[in-house]
């Protein structure tokens, strides 16, 4: 098994993954292109397998998510197509796939999924300190709108000294 060997891009798994009833989830027919099979086939291992994926590692969209899902997504137009309605899977249900499907591909796709899903969760972490640096900038400036009005109004006339021509000094030579 080759390790720098990319099934995908990272950015087109990152892409694939949706966020479904407020939880971060990549659908069937993504996860059966990413691992080399048929979304039938996939899902005929997960049914073989019920056990384990319990409801935190999947579960079934609705026919109102899946209309959104055809309408949000150009790549998953197809499923408009489809009488039966998808199951999506959250990085746990990602995981207990590849054991499933049991397939070096599977493996390596695996732990490129793991990889993006943890990267994810470090992005919103770092996001959430951004965002709290930028609350307590905002709390420390209220208040300060005057005093920031009265230091441009300052600038502003000295700007405009700066600007207004002044009487040269000196002598100048052919003028009467």
């Amino acid at each position: 098994m080759n390790n720098n060997k990319v099934m995908a891009p990272d950015e087109v798994i990152m892409n694939k993954i949706l966020v479904i009833r407020g939880k971060k989830v990549m659908i069937d027919m993504d996860l059966a292109e990413l691992y080399g099979v048929e979304t039938k086939r996939l899902n005929e291992q997960v049914k073989r397998n019920l056990k384990r994926f319990p409801e935190d590692f999947m579960f079934q969209v609705n026919q109102e998510e899946k209309e959104q899902l055809i309408i949000g997504f150009p790549h998953l137009r197809n499923l408009k197509f489809s009488s039966k309605l998808p199951y999506v899977f959250t990085e746990y249900g990602a995981v207990m796939m590849a054991s499933v499907l049991n397939s070096d591909r599977a493996i390596e796709v695996n732990i490129q999924i793991v990889r993006i899903f943890t990267r994810l969760r470090e992005m919103v972490l770092t996001n959430k300190d951004v965002l709290h640096k930028l609350e307590e900038l905002e709390r420390r400036v209220e208040g300060q709108d005057e005093k920031i009005i009265t230091v441009f109004s300052y600038l502003t006339q000295y700007i405009a000294e700066q600007e207004t021509p002044r009487t040269p000094i000196g002598f100048r030579i052919g003028e009467k």
